[in-house]
């Protein structure tokens, strides 16, 4: 995702490339396939993730970053993660203090130092908290143990560890632009029950099979950008914050109009001097909790990252089924799509510098000082040259969709905060995604402008309402990072689904080998150095990652 500006001699892109991370890369409260019976907190499943003792070997960010790239430097020996049933070295490991735990992710909330279980604050601060140790999703066959590169083979989910609804996944390696797969997945289902008045905030119990909880199911990919950190912490950690906001507005939402007070009650009567109360729905609720729920989930990523000496980003597209009703939410350049048998609908959409260029434009006339006199926030149809100061130039604002003409001062020849088109575009010289988790540590190379501010972690949520169509059993959702869709449209992805369904209708696992015929198109076949499509066009070097979520196979709350 992350790139400098391909062929330009503006600003040039600077390390971003962290590359120590955690294990446990899709994870979730309830893992897929497994049996789950009884109670068992959010805070116990992630203190059980094995911790590592040292960082990763820093490593070039997989993303073609152009000529000004300045190659980052080694920090260490890699270490990869232990073999499934630990090892001598990890079995002392602690499991009751990781980085992150639910009780870390609540102290982090209430800002304050974590509580023994008699009530007193615990003494002093401690040591550094170990970073999650690399490894692919855990639902994959091998327990998320990393496969040969050789050839590039394609990784499926296995029958042995069903998904939730049946769906199929797969994914496959870069052609060698890093050393890591730095595509991360997550699935789960995640139960919410209401906090009661008085109710302990270690109380949260997830049982499967009880009235008072509201079910919904959980999808989610991460496309990572200067090392695979910021993914595999936001793999592990998006699912846990979706359930703590569900938690805060399930009250609200179980009311066909969600009460203006949560408590239930009115606290003032209707003033008709007033302007009438807006018709908020429940789906509303949700689309908020999902917003808040990326917000806080990169919050603890710029901490945990900071505390780690970590850095890098990564986009996030997750779908969550809840109530009758499927919210796909993105942040970055990953696509999903629903392919029905008749049409294909949208489900979300892409963040790119060039498709926000407005929000950061007007970022940067609010907040000039972010450019530090580096960057000209106007648009041009090329880079300016001395020759041009003083002529009538075509040029874009903020304020602008259409085009106009200024006339060129000095200042105008400065680099673009926004250059580029279509996979070129970058934003400050540096990254190609204008929305995503992370950065935090993110800077122009050889300046001290910050590229965080122009980002934003805030998704665009879709809904689709499940009660207004008619679901055949060939309907599904395709979620895929843009390792597929660098090389494949939506008309051709939705062909390739629809012909393979109709000649697999009775294999049991059509779905998840149509996620690993889908990852093979994308892929193309070796000929040669380079890797090529069947029609002889260059196929994608990315790593690439889909789910295939059949619809029909929903399983209602």
């Amino acid at each position: 995702m992350a790139g400098g500006a391909a062929g330009q001699p503006g600003p040039r892109r600077g390390p971003s490339g962290g590359d120590s991370a955690r294990d446990g890369a899709g994870g979730h409260e309830r893992s897929a396939g497994t049996a789950h019976r009884g109670c068992r907190s959010g805070e116990s499943w992630l203190r059980s993730a094995p911790l590592r003792s040292a960082p990763l070997r820093r490593v070039p960010g997989r993303k073609r970053l152009g000529r000004q790239h300045r190659p980052f430097r080694s920090a260490g020996p890699l270490r990869s993660a232990p073999p499934r049933g630990g090892t001598a070295a990890g079995a002392g490991r602690s499991r009751t203090c990781p980085a992150m735990s639910g009780e870390w992710l609540r102290r982090w909330r209430r800002g304050g130092p974590a509580e023994r279980p008699g009530g007193a604050p615990a003494a002093g601060p401690g040591p550094p908290p170990p970073a999650l140790s690399y490894r692919r999703p855990k639902f994959l066959p091998g327990g998320g143990e990393e496969a040969p590169r050789g050839g590039r083979a394609v990784r499926g989910a296995g029958p042995e560890r069903p998904l939730p609804w049946g769906a199929g996944y797969a994914e496959v390696i870069n052609a060698e632009k890093s050393e890591f797969n730095e595509d991360q997945a997550a699935c789960c289902q995640i139960s919410v029950r209401k906090r009661e008045p008085g109710l302990e905030e270690d109380e949260e119990w997830l049982i499967l099979c009880s009235t008072q909880f509201l079910t919904s199911h959980y999808w989610a990919l991460f496309d990572g950008h200067g090392g695979p950190d910021a993914a595999i912490i936001a793999s592990n950690y998006l699912h846990y914050c979706i359930k703590q906001k569900l938690e805060e507005i399930v009250g609200g939402i179980t009311e066909a109009q969600p009460p203006m007070h949560l408590s239930g009650r009115c606290v003032c009567d209707s003033d008709p001097q007033f302007v009438e109360e807006k018709h908020i729905h429940a789906a509303d609720l949700v689309v908020g909790a999902l917003e808040n729920a990326f917000q806080e989930c990169d919050e603890v990523i710029g901490q945990e990252m900071e505390a780690t000496n970590q850095t890098g980003g990564c986009t996030a597209l997750a779908a969550l089924y809840f109530q009758g009703k499927l919210y796909v939410a993105n942040a970055g350049d990953s696509r999903a799509i629903l392919v029905l048998k008749d049409n294909i609908v949208p489900m979300s959409s892409e963040f790119t510098p060039e498709s926000e260029r407005q929000r950061i434009q007007h970022l940067a006339f609010l907040f000039p000082k972010l450019l530090d006199g580096e960057f000209t926030r106007f648009e041009f149809p090329r880079r300016l040259k001395g020759d041009d100061v003083g002529q009538k130039v075509l040029y874009r604002d903020y304020f602008m969709e259409g085009w106009g003409y200024k006339t060129v001062e000095k200042a105008d020849l400065k680099y673009p905060l926004v250059h580029g088109h279509g996979k070129q575009a970058r934003l400050l010289g540096t990254l190609a995604v204008s929305r995503g988790l992370g950065d935090h540590q993110l800077k122009v190379i050889d300046t001290n402008i910050e590229v965080k501010p122009f980002l934003s972690c805030i998704p665009k949520v879709n809904v689709f309402d499940f009660a207004l169509h008619d679901i055949k059993e060939d309907d599904v959702l395709i979620m895929a990072t843009d390792g597929l869709w660098d090389v494949l449209c939506n008309e051709e992805v939705a062909h390739v689904v629809r012909s393979f369904l109709a000649e697999h209708r009775t294999d049991p696992q059509r779905f998840s080998e149509l996620a690993k015929c889908l990852v093979c198109r994308a892929r193309g076949k070796k000929r040669g150095h380079r890797w090529m499509l069947d029609d002889s066009h260059e196929a994608s070097y990315d790593d690439i990652s889909v789910f295939v979520i059949p619809l029909h196979n929903r399983e209602e709350d």
